[in-house]
């Protein structure tokens, strides 16, 4: 899929061995910064400032994408955070255990789990999944993680369609985040890790098996996050809840 796309890219400093090896998991070529002006690929994988980063060329300057492990603005800081807002809402009151079927940046992954969720995460993405392990790590080094004694979600990587099927025990809920086709008036919210996940992966073309798939496999709920003029994901949902720019549809079980 991403062929001639991405490579990895050693900029001199840590261990060779480490970009080497990253380079041989995702079967991509490993640069190095004397190849500057003559990399063929538009996307980069490369450890910056103690992260796993993605690149694009405008970035190769500017710093890079990583998995956030902090808080986003106007969340609450404690542990657990007050389950508050429209995705909590969504999630319900009984809501316990939530598999996210379609991780990415892992920030609602990350969100449930500071609001006390035990958070179980799928990506299909071998890139965005090497990314997320790196991110989980730093959260587990976190001095308030290991005062709590506490670990980050548990993350699987392939296809969420077959992997939701092989679920032992039901999740309370299962959470769906598709990427959908952008919309005609781009908008200037658009935010730069969405840009280049979906020019680097593509949008979710099988967001309608992987639905029928999550209904099957859960034990309550499930939520789908949209954007709020997109049409409903699995018809008329059961329930609806509102953000800033987007929606959250609940469809329940039996």
């Amino acid at each position: 899929m991403w062929t001639g796309k991405l490579a990895v890219l050693y900029e001199g400093q840590g261990d060779s061995l480490a970009f080497a090896q990253l380079a041989e998991r995702l079967n991509v070529p490993l640069r190095n910064t004397a190849q500057a002006d003559v990399l063929a690929e538009p996307f980069f994988l490369c450890w910056r400032d103690g992260c796993l980063k993605l690149l694009d060329r405008e970035l190769l300057r500017k710093g890079g994408l990583t998995v956030d492990i902090e808080p986003r603005n106007g969340e609450q800081r404690s542990y657990p955070a007050p389950k508050q807002g429209a995705l909590a809402q969504a999630l319900g009151r009984k809501t316990r255990t939530v598999v996210d079927a379609t991780t990415g940046w892992g920030q609602d992954s990350l969100f449930m789990f500071r609001m006390g969720y035990q958070v179980s995460c799928i990506e299909r993405s071998p890139i965005m999944a090497e990314l997320l392990v790196d991110g989980f790590h730093r959260l587990n080094q976190q001095d308030w993680m290991q005062r709590l004694q506490l670990s980050a979600p548990e993350l699987s990587t392939g296809n969420a369609i077959d992997l939701l099927a092989a679920l032992e025990t039901p999740p309370d809920c299962i959470y769906l985040d598709p990427m959908f086709p952008p919309k005609r008036k781009k908008s200037a919210l658009a935010k730069k890790a969405m840009v280049i996940l979906r020019d680097l992966l593509g949008d979710d073309t099988d967001k309608d098996q992987l639905f029928t798939a999550a209904l099957q496999a859960a034990g309550k709920r499930v939520v789908v996050k949209s954007p709020d003029d997109a049409e409903p994901l699995g018809g008329k949902p059961n329930e609806s809840f509102s953000g800033k720019l987007v929606r959250y549809d609940i469809y329940l079980k039996g």
